[in-house]
């Protein structure tokens, strides 16, 4: 309908509204590139479309006729109404003390009518005066005070010119009816009618019509159908036009492309900075990290893009060349305009792609959605293109933080599903996913969070693999896929695969999980650091993420990290270039046309919850304190050990001397591992390209050497060419081992991850046997899921091992290295396809399932690196545990029937612990009393007693450890001679439960549990049981006698029996809480190997030609004599316990490191290591007679009055 444009009725002027608006709107295909802005920064986004307000606030809508009506009358009036220009391209801002609202403006310099000439008429019509408010376009609001102010105002200042002819104002109403606007909003303004200023007529619309359709979280305003291509397209650059250009849509004229083979994702977030001016400094570094051979890719994900940056780097034209393909254009040419926020997701591609915004809850950079219809699989005669997601969740810890990630989540996984329901997706970007436990933790015991936004986050991981999404991290990982620069570090133990990216270690004291290769690490980088709110926790966290979904399609092929080089800035500091590391997936993708699922061969475990009594990391941490089986408090002892350790054995300068080539040491067995403790073994292996004998000839001149650094050698051993030499370091036992392997030495560090088929592995069987520790050590280092998470759970398993009897190698039960294995493989088989799996819920799975494994049939091995191992095992392994590299594959090589059948029960009666309803890990681990149990399972035991005196505890203690060599192979003789007898040895020692620590007889007793049944397990004939009793009898009469006849049992000073008891009369035994490692020998020279030899070489060390000819002449006359010289314990046990000596009448002469010899009676010498006044026996020169002054034992001389032995032994033979 068309109004009269006659009336001359003047229109009343004491009325208006803000619910009506006189407006001019610009037309729809400028919208764009204003509502870009808009939709983040104006809060009268979707409200108000964009507009400049004529007269605001305007008429009552029952008066829009009439006043529209006088309108027109005025326009008559002037001329040119209908010829107005508008070109918006000056930005400005209307200032205020709290929030600044940003606009453009005309400046109406041009000649002929403008927008305020239209404004001035439209006034007066109303009987109003204009107030000389600059007519602007509003692009948004800011805080005064905030440091994004002026980046915002340089975004309005960047939009590019608007320019159109004004042909209609409209006219607006406020429409507040739920049916008809965002159910966000509580009201939006909508076209009640326009002014036509052509034919200056009104044309009305009583139905008032939104201008944004409804717009639903999850969903792209306007979807296309799934088979066309998304709404919008990357920008190109034009090398013609010089400048970037959008990509051309005509896909006639496009070339046929074949398919890759291969593809490569990656991801940076390149930190966004808030200054203004921008300072610039990190871009070098960050480009440089970008072109990177570690980040080169055939899809780049980037967050946290501003506008500065993205001109930067589109004017980069290595980045030009690398990827054809940019989401937006540089927001500095003049035709493109700005980026929608501060922080921004761009993708760039080597591939053309189209993509379009998905809107997500309260998060305005939304997920960008990336179509490739270039790659893709097919299905039947339909062509399934890939689609990229590249997110950028809202980041923090607090509970509001983690329902929006979830939400986001969520619609972003909702919309793939409906959208694209059999297309392959690929999910990449900043999740902002927390990952550390220890932080997660942390935050809900502070109250930071609630224990049900800690269950969100949890869920948010399962919410993944429902999805059918499999993290590329995880997946390359477990399968030893990682490239570039690996990091093995714990404490001061780090070898990085590549030199050039040795930084600092984590702190591992507050690990507790989910921070293995993390790629926001504030420990490491001073960016992140800076980026941590003050009072949170700073662990790192695996914020960055590649997921992909389509198994039937993509196959990962490597994972890596890059953006871990620190740099000079022009002012000389060093920086990384972003708080984030970068991510790279590989992938490779079928060469056919049509594509068909694969079978992976990797049977998965069902992971089982812990229970809500044992869900909690720390509970299961302080269990594992209380039983001094945590590890990290003792990684400062153990570093400082190990550090000497290495400096005495790799000292450069001897190996300059004797030309010899470097000798490298590394850890091995559980310190190598990261999970040991001060009572346990350091396991070192030195590698080298020098004879084992010459080595180990060597390490004992330089350890002698440094006797006054506390270091004492107790024992060389040499079992199968595998030779090992025993010390004590600072009271910390360490075992040295030694590999003569050259090209292992030649080309290190490359054996760290070195395929097994590489070269350098062709070696002896000997020399493999000697490497496989550290191979395998590297191995599960380089493939475990979580390395934090497998040691909680790693120690927890040992220390139930150990409290539960089923722990000792030498036993036959387990140790470090068959729970490694058994561990890793459940590990492994939980994470391969991502998710987050706690230590609770690791050991809880382990014993779930173990107790039910089948260990006579099936064999546990890793399915990620025997892929294709058919092993057969031999009727004597009952137990089938294959380790990685050979020789020896099974490591439970030791295991019987009968250490089997004990770990088997154990391992059933751990699953019936964790369905109790009360049960926690205290009580799992330390309920019943240590050993109780045991004795009371068995009707009889074998009790084998041992009693020594007149000998030092170190020289009982090592002759028990001799006697415990021996119980092997008599259980195993036992249990021949009975068949089905039920044979189950305690690897401890028991003690009488009134012992004292003061008695003159030491006594130790050993108990092996004994049950004589029939093949069905059921009682046995009394004449049968008489028999087999009888035969055990025996058994015990010949290993009695055995031991009686061996040269390490000393009659004079010891005593061993073996007897068959009733259970009840064991009952007063208890394990003996004596710390035996305490008491140790130290070898004599006599021990030691080749003397001439090691003590040439330290002739040869100290320069010296008087101490060479001293040498020398020592070795002319040294005079050989027989047996052992015995050493300086043996002697000051003898002047201690034997009757016939006065011990009052002896003094001990030694050698203080500070004031030289020294001497102290015998009576007042302390042996025992904890004492306050001990001093090491090698200190020991010699004992003198204080009656005649006569020196009766002599270190340096090798003479020996007490027992004749030595040099002494010659006058004798004589």
């Amino acid at each position: 309908m068309a109004a009269s444009a006659t009336s001359s009725e003047p229109f009343p002027t004491s009325r208006d509204t803000y619910e009506t608006a006189l407006c001019v709107i610009p037309p729809k295909h400028l919208w764009p590139v204003i509502d870009n802005l808009r939709r983040v920064y104006d809060s009268a986004y979707k409200k108000w479309p964009p507009h400049i307000n004529l007269v605001y606030p305007f008429v009552p809508i029952q008066d829009l006729q009439r006043a529209s009506e006088a309108i027109i009358s005025k326009l008559h009036k002037l001329d040119g109404a209908d010829q107005i220009d508008i070109q918006l391209d000056t930005a400005d801002c209307f200032p205020n003390q709290k929030r600044s609202v940003f606009y453009i403006h005309d400046q109406e310099l041009r000649p002929g009518p403008v927008l305020t000439d239209l404004r001035e008429v439209i006034l007066e019509s109303l009987g109003r005066v204009s107030d000389g408010t600059q007519l602007h376009l509003t692009v948004g609001q800011g805080k005064v005070d905030s440091p994004l102010h002026e980046h915002t105002w340089q975004k309005a200042k960047t939009v590019p010119a608007l320019c159109w002819k004004v042909d209609k104002l409209c006219i607006l109403v406020r429409d507040r009816a739920k049916s008809r606007i965002d159910p966000s909003l509580s009201s939006q303004m909508s076209a009640w009618g326009e002014i036509d200023l052509v034919s200056l007529t009104v044309p009305t619309v009583w139905d008032p019509n939104r201008f944004y359709q409804i717009e639903r979280i999850g969903e792209i305003p306007d979807a296309v159908p799934e088979g066309r291509p998304l709404n919008r397209l990357p920008y190109t650059f034009s090398i013609t036009e010089d400048k970037w250009v959008p990509q051309q849509t005509d896909q006639s004229m496009k070339e046929k492309i074949i398919a890759p083979e291969s593809l490569t994702i990656a991801n940076y977030n390149i930190q966004a900075e808030c200054e203004y001016p921008p300072t610039r400094a990190r871009y070098p570094l960050i480009i440089q990290n970008l072109l990177h051979t570690l980040a080169e890719a055939d899809v780049l994900v980037l967050e946290e893009v501003t506008d500065d940056f993205l001109s930067h780097l589109c004017r980069d034209k290595r980045i030009r060349e690398c990827y054809p393909f940019i989401l937006n254009g540089p927001p500095d040419q003049a035709d493109i305009g700005p980026l929608p926020n501060y922080e921004n997701i761009v993708v760039l591609s080597k591939w053309s792609f189209s993509w379009d915004l998905l809107s997500l809850p309260a998060n305005p950079k939304g997920s960008v959605i990336v179509r490739f219809d270039d790659i893709g699989k097919h299905d039947g005669e339909a062509f399934l293109p890939m689609i990229l997601s590249a997110v950028h969740l809202t980041s923090g810890l607090s509970n509001d933080a983690v329902q929006k990630k979830d939400q986001e989540l969520k619609c972003i996984l909702r919309f793939l599903s409906t959208t694209y329901p059999e297309n392959p997706w690929i999910l990449a970007g900043d999740f902002g996913i927390p990952t550390s436990v220890y932080t997660i933790e942390k935050a809900v015991k502070r109250g930071d969070i609630s224990e049900d936004s800690r269950d969100i986050l949890a869920n948010i991981e399962r919410m993944f693999i429902d999805a059918g999404l499999v993290d590329a991290w995880s997946s390359a990982r477990v399968r030893d896929q990682l490239s570039g620069p690996i990091d093995f570090w714990h404490g001061s133990f780090k070898y990085i695969s590549s030199p050039e990216y040795e930084y600092n270690p984590h702190d591992t004291s507050k690990a507790a999980g989910g921070e293995q290769d993390s790629t926001f690490d504030p420990i490491v980088n001073s960016l992140a650091a800076d980026r941590v709110e003050r009072g949170s926790e700073r662990r790192p966290q695996r914020y960055d993420r590649i997921l992909v979904r389509g198994q039937d399609f993509f196959t990962i092929k490597g994972f890596n990290m890059f953006g871990r080089d620190q740099e000079s800035l022009e002012n000389g500091k060093l920086s990384y270039g972003s708080d984030h590391w970068g991510i790279r997936c590989s992938l490779s993708l079928p060469t056919s046309a049509s594509v068909q699922p694969h079978e992976s061969g990797v049977i998965p475990i069902e992971a089982v919850r812990a229970p809500p009594p044992l869900a909690d990391t720390f509970g299961m941490t302080e269990c594992l304190f209380k039983q001094f089986m945590f590890p990290f408090e003792d990684y400062a002892i153990g570093e400082t050990v190990f550090n000497l350790l290495k400096k005495i054995i790799t000292q450069d300068e001897a190996g300059h001397i004797h030309n010899l080539s470097p000798i490298i040491m590394v850890p091995v067995g559980s310190y190598g591992l990261g999970a040991w403790t001060s009572k346990e073994d350091i396991n070192c292996l030195c590698i080298g390209s020098i004879s084992s004998k010459t080595f180990f000839s060597l390490a004992i001149q330089r350890l002698r050497r440094a006797t006054q650094k506390g270091i004492k050698i107790l024992r060389p051993v040499d079992e199968q060419s595998n030779a090992t030499l025993e010390l004590e370091v600072g009271n910390i036992r360490m075992v040295l081992h030694y590999c003569s392997a050259y090209t292992v030495v030649g080309t290190w560090p490359a054996i760290l991850t070195a395929p097994r088929s590489d070269p350098m592995f062709e070696l002896s069987r000997d020399t493999l046997l000697q490497l496989k520790p550290f191979r395998d050590l590297c191995y599960i280092r380089r493939t475990v899921p979580d390395l934090a998470i497998f040691r909680i759970a790693y120690q927890f398993i040992k220390c139930w091992a150990k409290r539960r009897g089923v722990y000792g190698a030498k036993f036959g039960y387990l140790d470090d290295s068959l729970i490694s294995i058994l561990l890793l493989q459940v590990f492994k088989l939980l994470r391969h396809e991502g998710g987050f799996i706690s230590a609770p819920t690791l050991v809880t799975t382990f014993f779930y399932y173990y107790a039910d494994f089948d260990w006579r049939e099936d064999a546990v091995l890793d399915p990620f690196f025997h892929d294709d191992l058919s092993y057969i095992r031999s009727t004597r392994e009952p137990m089938a545990v294959l380790g990685f590299h050979g020789p020896r594959l099974n490591a439970a090589e030791a295991v019987t029937d009968s250490t089997l059948n004990a770990i088997s029960w154990e391992l059933r009666r751990a699953k019936t612990l964790l369905t109790l309803s009360n049960i926690t890990w205290s009580m799992f681990i330390e309920e019943p009393e240590y050993g109780a149990e045991f004795m009371a399972a068995y009707p009889s035991y074998v009790k084998i007693t041992v009693r020594f005196w007149g000998l030092s505890l170190a020289k009982s203690n090592h002759f028990m450890t001799w006697l415990e060599s021996q119980y092997p192979p008599f259980l195993k003789d036992l249990r021949k001679r009975v068949a089905h007898m039920d044979v189950r040895f305690w690897p401890g020692r028991w003690v009488n439960e009134d012992m004292t620590v003061e008695e003159d007889v030491y006594q130790r007793f050993y108990l092996i549990g004994l049950d004589i049944k029939d093949s069905q397990g059921r009682e046995v004939p009394f004449t049968e049981l008489q028999a087999a009793w009888d035969e055990v009898q025996e058994g015990l009469t010949e290993f009695e006698a055995k031991i009686a006849k061996d040269e390490h049992f000393d009659h004079k000073a010891s005593y061993m029996s073996a007897e068959i008891s009733p259970w009840y009369d064991i009952t007063k035994l208890k394990l003996d809480p004596l710390d035996w490692r305490l008491h140790t020998l130290e070898a004599e020279d006599e021990d030691l190997g080749d003397k001439e030899f090691w003590a040439a070489m330290e002739t040869e060390d100290s320069g010296s030609s008087s101490r060479k000819s001293e040498a020398s002449t020592s070795q002319q006359t040294k005079l050989i004599y027989k047996g052992k010289f015995r050493s300086a314990a043996d002697v000051l046990n003898r002047l201690r316990w034997d009757q016939a000596i006065d011990s009052s009448d002896y003094i001990v002469g030694y050698e203080d490191r500070f004031s030289g010899i020294m001497e102290r009676s015998v009576d007042s010498w302390k042996s025992e290591t904890t004492h306050e006044e001990f001093i090491p026996e090698h200190r020991i020169m010699y004992f003198k007679r204080k009656s005649d002054s006569a020196i009766v034992w002599d270190r340096k001389e090798r003479r020996d009055e007490i027992f004749g032995s030595g040099v002494t032994s010659l006058k004798r033979q004589a």
